[in-house]
């Protein structure tokens, strides 16, 4: 069992197929065959069946793929750690992170933190709150940037930056100055994110706790959910963060509901009892420093 051989393995079961295996590996598609053979060999049971045009993991396929991302992300975590015991400023750091923080509040502190430490590599995911966790989990991420984490994952997380979520309108709405109350907003199309979303889980409390049933629509980005409100399409719960530039150009407005903005944290999580050393440290500081000069600011 190599680390090649686990790594086609785990490639082969996120993408359903050899073919999506190789071009992510950029290797043959039979090296990759022979990869997933040989560990069925060594294991003596099958770890993937065929379904349709695609592959689907046995059982035990579930269960080495879970093992292969923890030992993989081990792996990579093991020769970063080396390497920056002898230079911490060419180390690298991990981020996953949810869309909105992804988008609109990582970029401009990332391009800050190199300014300072050049020689860091800086590699940023971003997802859904549960992808975000299961690669912090799996450590295929040294940090995450997200919301609170959830109790009993084996995270702890500390909020570093106010995230407050409002609700956007289209600019020619015709809703007044004044707070209105939820219910107003009843019967305009709510603009959601996709299942896993947090802000969608939000926005689904939101509607329960003012007793209202709204028609929804579902939309895949931050950026594609401001443009449909800038069209018309609806209205939105939104992080401001993720729709202050637009709200700034006059393409969207922010209406005042009562009871809103809920207000929320930004939160650089870690794995439970792993101290983030080296460079994952320093970027961990750097944002709690970051944050708390950004709500002085």
């Amino acid at each position: 069992m190599t680390s090649n051989s686990l790594r086609a393995f785990l490639e082969l079961a996120r993408s359903g197929s050899v073919r999506g295996a190789a071009a992510r590996l950029h290797v043959t598609q039979p090296a990759v065959t022979a990869a997933v053979r040989s560990l069925e060999r060594e294991l003596r049971t099958p770890l993937v069946t065929r379904r349709g045009r695609g592959i689907v993991l046995t059982p035990a396929g579930e269960v080495l793929a879970g093992y292969a991302a923890r030992v993989l992300g081990l792996l990579d975590e093991t020769r970063a750690a080396v390497e920056e015991a002898a230079d911490p400023e060419r180390g690298r750091v991990r981020l996953a992170a949810v869309t909105t923080a992804g988008e609109h509040v990582l970029p401009s502190l990332i391009r800050d933190f190199r300014t300072r430490h050049r020689g860091v590599e800086v590699s940023l995911e971003v997802g859904n709150r549960m992808r975000v966790w299961e690669r912090l989990r799996d450590r295929e991420a040294d940090l995450a940037v997200a919301g609170r984490p959830p109790a009993g994952f084996g995270f702890d997380g500390v909020a570093f930056m106010s995230n407050d979520l409002v609700v956007a309108a289209p600019a020619a709405t015709g809703v007044g100055r004044e707070p209105v109350r939820p219910s107003s907003l009843a019967a305009a199309t709510w603009l959601l994110r996709e299942e896993g979303s947090g802000t969608r889980a939000t926005a689904e409390e939101f509607f329960a706790g003012a007793g209202i049933a709204p028609a929804t629509l579902t939309i895949g980005s931050n950026g594609a959910i401001v443009e449909s409100v800038a069209a018309g399409l609806g209205v939105t719960l939104i992080s401001l963060d993720a729709v202050r530039r637009a709200a700034d150009a006059g393409a969207v407005r922010i209406v005042a509901v009562r009871g809103l903005p809920i207000r929320r944290a930004w939160h650089v999580v870690t794995r439970s009892g792993d101290e983030p050393r080296g460079a994952p440290g320093m970027f961990r500081e750097f944002l709690l420093r970051a944050g708390v000069a950004t709500d002085r600011g």
